[in-house]
């Protein structure tokens, strides 16, 4: 028996140094590239006040936003559908992204949009740094959920808080901040 248990290891050894021939080979993998996107924030006047970055891994996209200069409070913010931030009111951006056709808002049951976001938080100093993850919008070209089609997308922070059910906005009232969003 104790020889049978040996010859069966050795075999079993033999097989596995066998295999480990080809251990510098390259392996695939099995991950999409990053896409990252980043552009300036700017206030109804045209002045910079931040910075956002649209990051996708896997199909996850990350829109990490940084300003300063807002009022303090809470602030609707929302992805729109054109890639032109022209101030003071940044009404070029046109309408939310709602490629799926929907109705405004988290707590709409006709809805939401593919570009509602969660209200943001600025704190009393005037800034804000957030992070939001999305997995239904992508930065690839092509596909109907894409931030990045014919003339690009834009990020709108407007100046009262969302009430994420009144369509088209919200009740979030006047765009005061805008971020384009195009291939670069």
């Amino acid at each position: 028996m104790k020889r049978l248990i040996e010859g069966v290891l050795i075999a079993t050894m033999m097989i596995v140094l066998s295999g480990c021939g080809g251990m510098n080979a390259k392996v695939p993998v099995n991950a999409e590239a990053t896409k990252t996107i980043e552009t300036s924030l700017i206030n109804t006047e045209g002045e910079q006040i931040g910075e956002a970055h649209f990051t996708e891994v896997n199909g996850i996209l990350t829109i990490s936003l940084g300003a300063e200069g807002l009022k303090p409070g809470i602030h609707g913010i929302h992805l729109h559908e054109k890639a032109v931030c022209t101030p003071p009111d940044f009404k070029s951006a046109g309408g939310h992204f709602n490629p799926t056709d929907k109705q405004h808002g988290f707590d709409n049951p006709k809805g939401y949009h593919l570009g509602d976001l969660p209200n943001l938080e600025v704190g009393e100093d005037g800034k804000v740094a957030v992070k939001v993850t999305m997995h239904n919008l992508t930065l690839q070209p092509g596909k109907p959920n894409s931030l990045i089609d014919g003339d690009g997308s834009a990020l709108v922070i407007h100046a009262d808080a969302d009430d994420y059910k009144t369509d088209p906005s919200g009740n979030s009232g006047e765009r005061i901040a805008c971020a384009e969003l195009k291939k670069k």
